[in-house]
Order: structure tokens, then sequence, then C-alpha cells
């Protein structure tokens, strides 16, 4: 959903709360309250919003105190909501009130991490696909067994209601939301200012925790990997990796999966993708070259392995990102 049109510069707010975690609070004063006048785009007015004036706890052990409270949230075009306290507890009658009200009045509704459980609580994720970080998103499903949970993905765009994975996909999220706003160059140039990625590969499962056992023969698996990303243009086996590391293929394939979740020719691939990207970004070369020139063997293989990891076409994603 774009940013709704209003008269003046477009209203942001995000909540504060006392046992914040000041992370995600800081990533959209950021990313909306810094301003950006190269850009050459009306920015964002942010208001930092609470329930209290009273100063609020933060992890850390710092206070801050909001300078706004839930009017200010409930007039704003976007509304951000980057945690809770507990997602365990209850969402206050008068948040949900808010939220509810903000909504209604045709608010872009946004959740970062946990923030999810508080648009749940006012009802705002029934019957829609929502997600959260892995690490609640079973909580989060039993507790609103209305809302569909997908923890699989950093986030999801529902339209009207946006909601992220773990604290960092809140980045991703926001970035997204630029984009649509304003374009793939702005969200580019926000993104190289932050040195994160403008569009991030794969979902929050590569992330889920495993036990993950020190081994002997990290370093070897590590010498591998490193050996494989100078040679991505040349095809590469699971014999090749193996005997960079010095172990037999069974072995190899037993500790790098252990070590890093997948499987060494799966890793491969995604790293051959995450090379085409700064090409289809940056350069007019042919789709067809660059899939060779990070070891696809042909065009076809190019463009299934991408799709799959991306969700879209090489070609699509050039059209979107490309700096041209």
């Amino acid at each position: 959903m774009l940013m709704p049109v209003r008269a003046g510069l477009p209203s942001v707010a995000v909540l504060a709360f006392d046992g914040m975690s000041p992370f995600e609070l800081g990533c959209v004063v950021e990313i909306f309250g810094l301003p950006r006048p190269e850009l050459g785009v009306p920015w964002y007015d942010l208001k930092v919003c609470a329930e209290t004036s009273q100063p609020l706890r933060a992890v850390g052990g710092f206070t801050l105190q909001a300078a706004h409270g839930l009017d200010a949230l409930v007039s704003a075009d976007t509304v951000i909501v980057p945690g809770v306290a507990d997602v365990r507890g209850q969402v206050s009658g008068e948040l949900v009130a808010a939220l509810r009200l903000a909504h209604d009045r045709g608010a872009r509704m946004v959740s970062i991490c946990s923030g999810a459980f508080a648009l749940a609580a006012a009802g705002l994720l029934d019957g829609r696909a929502a997600t959260t970080h892995w690490k609640y998103a079973e909580l989060l499903q039993e507790r609103f067994p209305k809302v569909s949970v997908n923890a699989s993905v950093l986030y999801v765009d529902d339209g009207d209601v946006l909601t992220s994975a773990g604290s960092a996909a809140g980045l991703d999220l926001l970035i997204h939301l630029i984009r649509g706003d304003h374009g793939p160059n702005v969200a580019n140039a926000v993104a190289r200012r932050l040195v994160v990625a403008p569009h991030r590969e794969g979902g929050q499962a590569q992330f889920i925790q495993a036990a993950v056992t020190p081994v002997e023969d990290d370093d070897a698996v590590a010498r591998a990997m490193a050996w494989a990303m100078d040679h991505l243009a040349q095809p590469i086996s699971v014999g090749d990796l193996a005997r960079v590391a010095h172990m037999s293929e069974r072995s190899f394939i037993r500790h790098f999966k252990r070590q890093t979740g997948t499987s060494p020719l799966r890793w491969v691939i995604s790293q051959r993708v995450a090379a085409s990207l700064p090409m289809l970004e940056g350069t007019a070369a042919p789709v067809e070259e660059i899939g060779a020139a990070v070891g696809f063997e042909s065009p076809v293989t190019f463009r299934h392995h991408f799709t799959r990891a991306m969700r879209t076409s090489p070609s699509a994603y050039r059209r979107a990102f490309s700096d041209a």
C-alpha cells in the first residue's frame, strides 16, 4: 500500500513503550526522522508517540520520553509498532482503540518483530497473512488463531497492514515502504546510506536457531567456502569442495550442513544468485552473460534458481533495482 495522499509532509508515528529495545525504534527514527533533502522528494514528518508522558525505560539502562501521545498516532498516515513489552501479556485497551481508529481512518499499519502482537490484539491481522520473529511465531498463532502466521519470510505486505520478522528484518520492511512511496532509486539510495542491501535474499528460515556443535574441521569447511567464493564462475561440485577441505564427500556434507544449516550445492547456488545482484543493478550486461559470469551453466538454469530465491525474475529485478 502506498502512503495515503494528504496535505503536507506524509506523517509517520512510531510507538515507544516502557521496557522497549531501542534498536527497532532507532531504525524507524533513522529512516523516517533523518532529513534527506538530497533525495529530492518530500520526506516524512516523524512523531514518537507513547501512552504516557512519563519517562520510559529502554533496554540498556536509559530512559526516553515521547513528545506525543496516542492522539498523534491516531492521526498519522503510517503507524509503526516496533514491539510489545511482553508477548504473553495483554495490550492495553487504550492502545488497541488507538490502533483500530488509526486503521479505520486509513492509516498504513506496520509492525516490527513482536509488534505483530499489538496489531493482532487490535484485530487488524484477523484473516490476514502476517509474520513475526520466528521465536514468537508459534505463540502468535496460538494466541490469535484467526491470523495466518508465516514464519519463513522477512516481511509480509498485505496492503494496508504490513508485518516484519525479527529486528533487522524491520529494516527490510521500512526500505520496502520507501520503495513503494518513492520508487526503487530512492529506496536504493537510502539502503546505501545505511550500508544494507536494498533487497535481501531469502526469508528468516535461514536464521532459525539450530544446534551447532563446534567441530575441529570448522576451518576446513570455511576454507572450502572461501575457495568457492573465489571460483563461482567455474563448475563447482561437492567433490571439489570436499577436496579443498581435505575431507570425504560424505563427511564434508555432514559437517557443512551442521555448520551452515544447508547443503553445499544449495549454498553455492545462493552465493551465485547473490553475486548476480550488483551486476543486475549496476551494469547493462545481458542477463545471459551475468548468469554465466556467476557460474550458472545456462540462462534457463540462472532464471530458474534466481526466481526461486528472489521470487522474481532477473529482468524484473533489474527493472526494479537498476540504477539506470
